[in-house]
Order: C-alpha cells, then sequence, then structure tokens
C-alpha cells in the first residue's frame, strides 16, 4: 500500500492544481457566482461518499418546515433524466433520484423537492414554480460554486474526518483541506457518546482549519424497522442489504438487535434487478433468515413498479435513521432560525 500511495501522489498533486485553481478563478471573480434573495443553506462535505448530508438535510425540513416554506434542491445522482424538475407524485427514484425521492415520500407536501445539475439555473426556477419558497436547502453542494449560500453547513464523518483524509486519488478529499474555510459551521456526525477530551480535541482540528466557527456534534439514532409491503413481525434471523457510501456502522447497529446470517454490500445509489433480488431471496431461505433488512435509501429504489412483484415475496423490512445532535442542538436550532430570520427581514416584500 505505501508503494501505491507513492504512485499515487503525482496524480494528487495534480487534483490538487486543478482544484485550488477552480477555487481561485472563483474567489477573484473570473468564474462567476450568484446569490439569490431567498435563503440558501448548503449542506455538503469535503470527502467524497457518505457523511451523513441527507439526515441533516432531513433534520433542518423537520425543524424548519413548520415555519417557513422549503424547497430542497440536489442533482438527483443516478436518476434516468436531466436537467430541472420539481418531483411530483408520479415521480420515483428512476427519475429523480434516491435521496430526492426519500425526501419527496417522506415528506410530501411539506416540502418541494427539486432536481437540476447546475444549481444557479435550478433556483431561480424554484422560485418562478413556487414563489412562496422562503428557504432552499442545497444537498451536496459545498463545492458547487456558482451558488453562494448564506449559510454553508459542512459535515464531516466521526470516524474520518476531512481533516485526516488526502486529496483524490490518494484519498477521498474532492478538494484541499484549506477549502473548509468556507463553512459558516461545522457538524461532526455518526458520533459515538465522547468523552469531553476527545470532543475538544477534534474541535482543535476543526478550528486550525476553519477558524472560531461553531462546531456540533450529532449522531446516527437507528429507528425500529418498517415493514415493505406486507405486515407480519420482522424476525431475529435476517439478511442484510445494503447500497451506501459506508454501510459498517449500519451492521454494527443492526448486530447488536439480530443475527446477520449474510450482508450483501452493493455500492453507493446501487440500482438493483430482479435477479439480485432472487438471489438475495434464495440466500435467505438457505439461511433461514425470516427478514431482509435494508436501509431506506434503498427502499425507494426496491418499490418501484419494475421490482416490487419480485420484493414482496420476501419480507423486506427498512431501518429509518434519524440525525440528532448530541448537545448543545438547541443552539444549532437557535443559529439557524435566527439566521432565516435576519435574512428573510433584508427580502423586499411583494
Amino acid at each position: 500500500m505505501p508503494f501505491l500511495k507513492y504512485l499515487l501522489l503525482p496524480f494528487a498533486g495534480l487534483y490538487n492544481i486543478v482544484t485550488r485553481l477552480r477555487n481561485h478563478l472563483y474567489d477573484i471573480g473570473h468564474k462567476k457566482s450568484f446569490q439569490f434573495e431567498s435563503v440558501v443553506i448548503s449542506v455538503g462535505n469535503m470527502n467524497v461518499g457518505g457523511s451523513g448530508k441527507t439526515p441533516m438535510i432531513e433534520y433542518l425540513i423537520r425543524l424548519l418546515s413548520e415555519r417557513y416554506k422549503i424547497a430542497t434542491l440536489s442533482r438527483g445522482y443516478g436518476r434516468k433524466t436531466k436537467g430541472f424538475h420539481i418531483a411530483t407524485r408520479k415521480d420515483d427514484a428512476q427519475t429523480i433520484g434516491d435521496e430526492p425521492y426519500q425526501l419527496q415520500r417522506k415528506f410530501g407536501d411539506k416540502i418541494a423537492v427539486a432536481v437540476g445539475e447546475e444549481r444557479a439555473l435550478a433556483i431561480p426556477s424554484i422560485l418562478n414554480e413556487r414563489p412562496d419558497v422562503q428557504v432552499i436547502l442545497m444537498d451536496d453542494a459545498f463545492q458547487h460554486r456558482a451558488v453562494v449560500p448564506q449559510f454553508s453547513i459542512l459535515v464531516t464523518d466521526y470516524e474520518k474526518p476531512f481533516y485526516k483524509d488526502f486529496l483524490m486519488p490518494l484519498g477521498r478529499l474532492r478538494e484541499a483541506r484549506a477549502g473548509a474555510s468556507r463553512a459558516h459551521t461545522v457538524v461532526v456526525t455518526k458520533c459515538p457518546e465522547l468523552e469531553a477530551g476527545n470532543e475538544e480535541k477534534i474541535r482543535h482540528e476543526l478550528h486550525n482549519l476553519v477558524g472560531n466557527k461553531p462546531v456540533f456534534f450529532s449522531s446516527m439514532s437507528y429507528q425500529s424497522p418498517v415493514a415493505i409491503g406486507h405486515n407480519h413481525p420482522v424476525s431475529l434471523d435476517v439478511v442484510l442489504v445494503s447500497g451506501i457510501a459506508k454501510n459498517g456502522p449500519l451492521e454494527k447497529e443492526v448486530g447488536k438487535r439480530y443475527k446477520i446470517h449474510r450482508h450483501f454490500k452493493f455500492p453507493d445509489h446501487h440500482s438493483y434487478t430482479a435477479a439480485e433480488i432472487e438471489s438475495i431471496h434464495q440466500t435467505a431461505d438457505l439461511c433461514n433468515a425470516g427478514s431482509i433488512l435494508t436501509t431506506e435509501k434503498d427502499m425507494v429504489k426496491l418499490i418501484g413498479s419494475s421490482l416490487f412483484d419480485v420484493v414482496k415475496k420476501k419480507n423486506w423490512f427498512y431501518i429509518p435513521i434519524q440525525a440528532t445532535f448530541t448537545k448543545n442542538g438547541s443552539d444549532f436550532d437557535e443559529m439557524i432560525c435566527h439566521l432565516i430570520e435576519e435574512k428573510l427581514k433584508e427580502v423586499p416584500q411583494a
């Protein structure tokens, strides 16, 4: 492995030059950035892969949707369509992507769920079609410099914080660590129970890169399994299926409550086939596993019309997760709500 790292080092150096040049062009105004009257809050990360962005978006929706008109905006990774689109009840994971569809199913008419590769073009389209929208939550947009958010939330995984990572392809960083200084706050996600000394050490590492900006710590709360198209109880003997960036924490959590006979691990945003589902069913039968557990992100693809007839042959369940702050969550809530109130005061009234 050390030898491989030496081979990758020149490529990481080239990647560093390209990303630094891109950021510099935005910083000096050579590349245009746009700011909008509606409050735009960005949630993103420095690393490729799962850092808890979608659970943070869901947390913000729960916090804000009773007080403000909310829209979410993401690229719609993995969808079979292109361009700007606001989700309707006719959409599914194929048309808008798995994570936007997850938001659409969960929050329905409470919010507008939009997808679009070009965020600077998508935001005016949202405001044109939904002029009552007050707050736009941009998912996975930290490196999307064409839009200047009023507030930028940088999330980083406790197990793999960005300040211990390296630039691609040597590591999984999308840009140099110094880019984190653009964030207005950092949330360390998926935290275990932290000792005070460890928390301060992490805070110190982050302050070295982002300055004296607020740092919060959150964990993932795994909810009880929810049946997919049946009303049978979940068994103790299970097969686990996941197509997410980091499946270790999921396996560890499920293993606390159930006996996992087999874990089918697929790539992030995996599109399942009927043949794969049948193979999972055969393995469950061989293992005498009475239930098949999966993630909510995977579930929204499994309930598609082309797969659901196969899925409902067995007792499938999905496990919802929620982001919860380990401490000072009320400070985070107050910070976000105060920001929105102050920004909305600046918006001209129609």
